[in-house]
């Protein structure tokens, strides 16, 4: 409705489970890219690791038929074999990161092409989930908090991540938490500014 693209993080049983779900957000116009298998701790073996990394991928690919371009941690944790997985499939960009608030060139070696392009996202001021689970905040203080953080991140030239989940028990599925999210939307677009604006999990 606002023309604001997003990227969903997609674990890949959910995209086995639910693949016209997957399918449709793909036609809308959204990004879909890769969250983990089972939205695991990622704190596996390298072998197990590379599997499941490879597995989504293929997954997703068939799916949409069109290669994956990003991935996002589902806990946050990743290893250089991971970045190395990613990047012999082709990713473009990892979004798991929550040390800076510009994007940048991760490095995993030290060959010349051992690197990722980092969209790091804050996982607290701009995630809905400790606000939803933990501090069960209302939602009109957390949009204050997302309108407050977006006019900073403006303001210093920073690089905007808002970072929702479409589920009830702690994300934004309920009426009165995607209302605000719309307004977030509409904060944003009313005041015209090229702020990347993503992603769902």
């Amino acid at each position: 409705r606002h023309g604001v693209p997003c990227t969903f993080f997609v674990p890949g049983y959910d995209a086995e489970c639910h693949p016209d779900t997957v399918k449709a957000i793909d036609s809308a116009g959204f990004e879909v890219a890769a969250h983990g298998y089972l939205h695991e701790a990622w704190d596996l073996d390298p072998t197990e690791e590379s599997r499941l990394l490879e597995r989504t991928d293929r997954i997703l690919q068939d799916l949409l038929g069109k290669r994956v371009r990003g991935w996002r941690s589902p806990s946050g944790r990743k290893t250089r074999n991971t970045m190395r997985v990613l990047k012999a499939l082709g990713y473009d960009y990892d979004s798991s990161d929550k040390d800076e608030d510009v994007p940048y060139r991760l490095r995993f070696g030290t060959g010349p092409d051992d690197w990722i392009v980092e969209l790091p996202n804050n996982t607290y001021s701009l995630d809905d989930f400790p606000y939803f689970k933990f501090s069960h905040t209302p939602p009109s203080e957390v949009l204050s908090q997302w309108q407050s953080e977006f006019e900073a991140v403006c303001a210093s030239d920073r690089f905007f991540v808002l970072t929702v989940h479409p589920r009830s028990g702690w994300g934004s599925g309920t009426a009165a938490r995607t209302a605000i999210l719309d307004r977030m939307i509409a904060f944003h677009v009313q005041r015209g500014l090229a702020v990347p604006l993503s992603a769902a999990e």
